[in-house]
C-alpha cells in the first residue's frame, strides 16, 4: 500500500493505493475560506491541515485494515523549481515524513505540480510531451520527460500576471459564487445568451512568449460595474481562458507531442470543449479526467509506488530550515507561491 499526501492552499488531500495502482481511499477537504474572500491566508490553511491530518489518521489506518504500508510521499513544495515554497506544503511533508518514520517505509519528497501530472499519466508515459498545469496558483506549458520515479520539466510559456484560475475565482467571487468558484461560475456561464456574451470585449494580450490577463480582468471587472448581465460574464470569463490557453501553447510548443492537460481549470466542460476545437487537430490532446483535474493525493502515491518499486532509497530531511515563519501570515513580493493556490 502506497500513501500520497498534498496539502495545498485549496485542499487537504490524502490517497491510499495497493501494488496495482488501484485507488482504496481518495479523501479531499477543502480549505474553508470567509464568503467574498478570494482564498484563504497560508496561516488559515497550515492551522486546518493541521487538524484535518490529525482525523485523517483514524481513516488511513481503517483503509490499511491490516495491510502493509510500503511507502509514503508528499508534496514538498509547489513546483521542482529552485525558490519555490509554500508553508501548506511543511504540513503535508511533515506529517507523511512522520507516518513513514513509524512504519519503517521510506518516505519521498515530490511536487504539486508533479503530482498533478502523475494523477493523469501515472508514470506510465514512454517519451516526451506537453503539460499545461491551470490551477489558481499556476498556468505553465511544461516540456515534460519522463525520468525513473517521476519527471523532467523545463517551462516554455504561460501567464505573466494572472493565472487562468485567479482569473476565474475573482471574477467569479465578484459574481456572488463562493471559493473556489469554478464549478458555480461554470454552472452560472450555462445559462447565458450567447450574443450577450460576445458583446463583452476581453482582450487576451501575449508579449515575449508569455500571455497577460490583468487587461482581461479589468474588462470583465468593468463588465460587471456596466451592468452586464452576471452569466454573459461568466461566459466572457471562460472564453477568455480559452484564449489565453491557445495561444500559450501555440506560442511555446514548438514540435507537435501530445498535449496532456492538468489543474482544476481542466473540470470546465466549456473549455474543455473550445480548447479540441481550436487545438485539437495539431495536438494530440490528452485532459485530467474531472475527478483527478483538481488538488488531490493520487497522483502523490502513483510517485510513491513508483519510486519504492524502483527501489529509490528515503529523501533525507531538508539540511536547511524553510522560510521564516513570518511569511505564514504574510506576502512576498513577486512570489505567488506564498499567497495563492497552488
Amino acid at each position: 500500500m502506497y500513501l500520497g499526501i498534498d496539502t495545498s492552499n485549496y485542499r487537504t488531500s490524502i490517497c491510499l493505493i495497493d501494488a496495482d495502482g488501484t485507488v482504496l481511499l481518495d479523501r479531499r477537504w477543502l480549505v474553508p475560506v470567509a464568503p467574498g474572500a478570494v482564498g484563504a491566508r497560508q496561516s488559515e490553511a497550515v492551522f486546518f491541515h493541521l487538524r484535518t491530518l490529525g482525523r485523517a489518521a483514524a481513516e488511513i489506518r481503517a483503509a490499511l485494515s491490516g495491510r502493509r504500508l510500503r511507502a509514503v510521499a508528499a508534496s514538498a513544495r509547489p513546483r521542482p523549481v529552485e525558490g519555490s515554497y509554500m508553508p501548506v506544503f511543511e504540513v503535508g511533508r511533515a506529517f507523511g515524513r512522520f507516518l513513514a518514520a513509524g512504519a519503517g517505509v521510506p518516505f519521498y519528497e515530490t511536487t504539486h505540480q508533479e503530482g498533478h501530472i502523475a494523477a493523469f499519466d501515472r508514470l506510465e508515459a514512454s517519451g516526451p510531451f506537453w503539460t499545461l498545469h491551470l490551477s489558481g496558483g499556476t498556468t505553465e506549458l511544461l516540456d515534460v520527460a519522463p525520468v525513473p520515479g517521476g519527471y523532467r520539466i523545463a517551462v516554455r510559456g504561460g501567464t505573466r500576471d494572472v493565472t487562468v484560475g485567479q482569473l476565474i475565482d475573482r471574477i467569479g467571487v465578484r459574481l456572488g459564487c463562493p471559493f473556489p468558484a469554478g464549478p458555480c461560475l461554470e454552472a452560472l456561464a450555462r445559462q447565458a445568451e450567447e450574443k450577450a456574451a460576445r458583446a463583452i470585449a476581453v482582450p487576451v494580450r501575449s508579449s515575449d512568449g508569455a500571455v497577460h490577463l490583468s487587461g482581461s480582468e479589468a474588462a470583465l471587472l468593468r463588465a460587471i460595474e456596466r451592468g452586464a448581465p452576471a452569466a454573459a460574464v461568466a461566459r466572457a470569463t471562460e472564453a477568455a481562458v480559452a484564449r489565453a490557453i491557445e495561444k500559450i501553447v501555440l506560442g511555446g510548443a514548438k514540435e507537435v507531442r501530445p498535449l496532456v492537460l492538468v489543474g482544476g481549470v481542466v473540470a470546465n466542460a466549456f473549455i474543455r470543449r473550445r480548447v479540441e476545437e481550436r487545438l485539437g487537430r495539431r495536438f494530440p490532446l490528452r485532459f485530467a479526467p474531472p475527478e483527478l483535474a483538481g488538488d488531490n493525493g493520487c497522483g502523490v502515491a502513483w510517485i510513491a509506488r513508483a519510486r519504492e518499486r524502483l527501489g529509490h532509497p528515503s529523501d533525507e530531511p531538508p539540511a536547511e530550515a524553510p522560510p521564516a515563519v513570518e511569511a505564514l501570515g504574510g506576502r512576498r513580493n513577486g512570489k505567488h507561491e506564498l499567497t495563492d493556490g497552488a
